[in-house]
This record gives structure tokens, sequence and C-alpha cells, in this order.
């Protein structure tokens, strides 16, 4: 089965990507909210239909808009569930994290580029602007275009926190927001360079879409390195709530975390749980 694109999920996806700061969640019974993280809502839209079919008079809906909305939605009750592609803060300890499944994020170049592998303090000084050039990693004589996540993103807070960085020493050429839209920039610029989760990335590099991932401290950039735990740069999936989970939430995120979705979880790319 051919994964859903972030930008290509259902029905309520789509109408509360335009709708969403005017839905809250409600206590009818029927009816769950579900927003974050762009990584983790193409797969919360194939479990919540599941979870439907198998709930006549259930309603999930799923809205998009990166992490840290997911992590403010389920703190401030405008969200019954929170979606987040990291793990909580020690300042979000407040709340309760569940996880779904693994993934990882990889820096991604164009096919083209005939650079296969950089150095972590490459890639640092490529994000700080000291190389500038893709000649001075052995690759064109090409000006590098940075690519880089915007504010709220889990994959900027892990890229940051691996490469020990701070967000204020980038000065990027591009700034995206979800997976798709790296990836989209990167494929349609053989001079870019950019970072996006593993599970796309691979998805797409496989449907004829002119990216590769590098590897990282020599480890290459897979799904199976993200399970077997070997790849650097790896993350759980999360669902988040503001309180300990009852009622439908509970039974939602219960299902979420079940065998019953090994298969869906697979299909969009990422790694189940062991368990």
């Amino acid at each position: 089965m051919k994964k859903t694109p972030a930008f290509i999920t259902c029905s309520s996806l789509l109408i509360m990507a335009v709708l969403g700061a005017c839905s809250k969640s409600d206590n009818s019974g029927n009816k769950l909210v579900i927003t974050g993280s762009s990584t983790v809502a193409p797969l919360a839209v194939e479990i919540g239909k599941r979870f439907e079919s198998l709930h006549p008079g259930i309603r999930v809906n799923v809205q998009t808009g990166g992490s840290s909305r997911g992590i403010a939605d389920a703190r401030s009750g405008l969200a019954d569930i929170g979606m987040a592609s990291r793990s909580l803060k020690d300042s979000e300890n407040d709340l309760h994290a569940f996880t779904i499944a693994h993934d990882g994020i990889c820096i991604i170049l164009h096919q083209a580029n005939i650079v296969n592998a950089l150095s972590d303090e490459q890639v640092v000084a490529i994000y700080k602007g000291t190389i500038k050039n893709w000649k001075e990693v052995g690759g064109p004589d090409a000006p590098i275009t940075v690519v880089n996540k915007s504010e709220g993103r889990a994959t900027l807070d892990l890229f940051l926190h691996y490469f020990k960085i701070k967000n204020t020493d980038i000065h990027p050429d591009v700034v995206i927001g979800d997976n798709e839209q790296g990836i989209k920039t990167v494929a349609g610029n053989p001079d870019a360079i950019g970072y996006v989760s593993i599970g796309t990335a691979e998805y797409d590099a496989t449907h004829d879409i002119p990216i590769k991932l590098l590897p990282v401290n020599a480890v290459p950039a897979t799904l199976e390195n993200v399970g077997n735990g070997s790849f650097p740069l790896s993350r759980p999936l999360n669902l988040v709530t503001k309180a300990v989970p009852t009622g439908l939430a509970k039974e939602f995120i219960d299902f979420a975390r079940s065998k019953q979705v090994h298969d869906l979880v697979k299909e969009q790319y990422f790694v189940p749980l062991s368990k």
C-alpha cells in the first residue's frame, strides 16, 4: 500500500488544516481531536480510520501544525491528544507521552550531487555558513542552498541537539515546515541540503523522487538501522495528553500502541513498537 503523503491524508485533515484554529476538543464522547506533528499526522489519520471502522459513530479529527502545537493544544485542552515527533522536554513533565512508533531524521541531498557523505563537523560548518560551496566538501563548484526547519518542529530540535548548534547560528536560504515540503525543495534544487524524517525520505527516494539519504557517522540512514538502534539520529513518535488518559482517549491510545496497527506503521515507513 502506498504511503499517504503528509499533505494528502483524509478529508478531515484537509478541512481542519483550514479551520483548525476554530476547533476545540469536546466532551460529547464520540469525537477525538488530535493535533500536532506533521510527521505523526499521516499515521494518526490511518489509525483513526481503522479505529472509526471498529467504533461506529466515533470521529477522529487529525490536524497538523508541528509538535509544539500538539504540546500546547494538549496542555490547554484545545485537543484531546497532541502529537509530538520527539520525547517530552523537562519543562513538559506535567504531560503524559505514549510512544506509538519510532523514526529517525537524516540529511538529504539531490540525487545529482556527487557528495555521498558528510562528517558531523562538515554538516555544522555548512549550516553555520563556514562552508558555503560544495567544492569545499568534494562536490561541484556551486553555492550551497541551506534548507532549515521552521521553529516549533521536532525535527529541528533533534537536529540542533545532535549537532550541538543553536538555531540562531543558522542563516538558511530556505525555511520549510513539513517533511514533504523539505523533500520537494531539495528534489527541485541540485545544490540544496536539508534534513527530514527517514521514513518519508526513504519512501520518496525509492519512488522516483531525486533525493538521496546520507549516512551519519558511517551508519546508513535506513529504518532498519533505526529499528536496531544503530542509527544515532532517532526519535520516538508520541501521542501526548494533559492528564492520564481515560475513556475514548485511552481507548484510542491503547489501540495506536497495539499490534493491530503494526501494518499501518510499516506502511507509513516507521518502525513499530517491539511489544
